[in-house]
């Protein structure tokens, strides 16, 4: 089977009880949750009109504006993926527009992540599948090939495997790892009760600010 143009079988995928779990949790609070060290890039912002991403990674890998293993990727979809495509993130030529968008809303897609252009912006801004990607353009694809499915992609420096959790929000995407997705969840459920907790200090004037001169005390910072 030749490397760099290939069509795999998925061979996991987060179980559906945690893509509810972290669809009702902002994607800045998971991401703080890893870390703060994993991002998709901020190039890579929604193009749809409101609403949260979340659902299971089905991973595709594409010549800049080339979108034949697109369109393969939205036939083998089952309903709750997330189509994620690396196409290098060219802008040049658009990987689809509102006629595969009609297509994967049918076959019960999720929503895509676009490491490239799409076109049609008003039909996605109207349809309002949670789709991200890198620009806009008029100008359509080709569809020659090569590219591969179900193989491990990388966004901004972001891997993702096939069967990984993919969440998205107005502030951008994320992958959660599927061996650590469990672990996540917890984590991050556990800060947003605690942000939760912040904020509610914040509107009743408790807010505890002594962390702020401790923190410049800890750095060496001189206060005159």
């Amino acid at each position: 089977m030749p490397v760099g143009n290939r069509i795999l079988q998925r061979k996991r995928s987060v179980d559906q009880r945690l893509v509810k779990a972290f669809a009702e949790l902002p994607v800045a609070v998971v991401s703080d949750s890893m870390s703060r060290v994993f991002a998709g890039g901020s190039n890579l912002r929604p193009m749809h009109r409101d609403g949260n991403l979340a659902g299971v990674a089905l991973t595709v890998r594409t010549r800049p504006g080339d979108n034949l293993m697109l369109h393969k990727a939205i036939d083998m979809a089952e309903p709750g993926d997330v189509i994620v495509c690396d196409a290098g993130g060219d802008t040049t030529n658009a990987l689809m527009g509102e006629l595969m968008l009609a297509y994967a809303v049918k076959k019960g897609v999720a929503g895509f992540v676009l490491n490239g252009a799409l076109r049609d912006l008003d039909g996605f801004r109207e349809t309002n599948l949670p789709t991200f990607a890198a620009g806009v353009t008029h100008r359509g694809p080709y569809k020659n090939g090569p590219g591969e499915i179900n193989t491990p992609i990388n966004l901004g420096g972001m891997v993702i495997e096939p069967g990984d959790l993919i969440i998205g929000d107005s502030d951008g995407m994320l992958a959660v790892p599927y061996d650590d997705a469990e672990t996540v969840l917890e984590a991050a459920q556990a800060k947003q009760a605690a942000e939760e907790k912040q904020m509610a200090a914040i509107h009743a004037g408790e807010n505890d600010r002594s962390w702020v001169d401790a923190a410049l005390k800890a750095a060496g910072c001189e206060m005159v």
